[in-house]
């Protein structure tokens, strides 16, 4: 006998949270300080009530994070995405075809940025959004955000991620690159997240959620490390 369609719903969302339930807790902390204004307005909007599930904050629940701390050298980190098709051997491959990661000035790469946004019409099955299609002449500089880059040996830039730094973590804002199947993306985090390791700054490394994210990013984001955590937040 066929499950009726609202209770494979009732079902489905019982699996649902008990698996946000069992999720590892992690406390992200915002120095309000280091851009008061935004800082405190980024802290709202995270903390404020999930537009779809009311009972939980913005980003609270399958939060995808990289345990920084729980890392003591850059190498154990590589160690943890050794496996085949994940960020270690994608971002060997990366770098042994010339590829280098480096921080960027993004109002020096205005044209380039906007190649790379406008280089395909979909990502990850979905239309391109419509602030990616649209030139900026010019980026304001934000003292709490760093941009990196990734260029070719011939000095192209293939890819770049900008990086806010909130307080005892850090989020990605903007990531974007060519589809060329070199690994770029993979070796763009991979080489970032050995530096923040390397900086001893930061406990969390963020990008975006689990929830809502597609098959095929959610399974990119394992391969390079994050995994799903509940998230607490405060704000000093």
């Amino acid at each position: 006998m066929k499950t009726p369609a609202s209770l494979q719903k009732l079902q489905y969302l019982f699996r649902v949270g008990l698996e946000l339930a069992n999720l590892p807790v992690a406390r992200l902390c915002f120095h309000e300080r280091l851009n008061p204004r935004q800082i405190r307005s980024i802290y709202e909007n995270f903390t404020r009530p999930h537009p779809r599930y009311k009972v939980f904050a913005n980003k609270s629940m399958g939060i995808a994070l990289v345990d920084l701390a729980g890392f003591s050298h850059p190498a154990d980190y590589l160690d943890s995405v050794r496996q085949r098709g994940h960020a270690g051997p994608q971002g060997r491959k990366a770098r042994a075809r010339g590829y280098t990661l480096r921080e960027i000035d993004r109002n020096e790469h205005v044209n380039a940025i906007h190649d790379i946004n406008t280089s395909s019409d979909m990502r990850q099955g979905r239309p391109m959004d419509d602030a990616y299609l649209e030139k900026k002449l010019y980026y304001e500089p934000q003292p709490h955000f760093r941009c990196y880059g990734v260029f070719s040996s011939e000095g192209q830039l293939v890819a770049y991620c900008n990086v806010g730094f909130f307080g005892n973590f850090a989020a990605t804002d903007q990531l974007m690159g060519y589809k060329n199947g070199d690994g770029v993306m993979y070796m763009l985090l991979a080489d970032l997240i050995c530096q923040l390791i390397m900086e001893r700054k930061l406990d969390y490394f963020m990008y975006d959620t689990f929830l809502g994210a597609q098959p095929g990013l959610r399974d990119f984001k394992r391969r390079v490390g994050f995994r799903p955590y509940r998230v607490r937040y405060d704000i000093v």
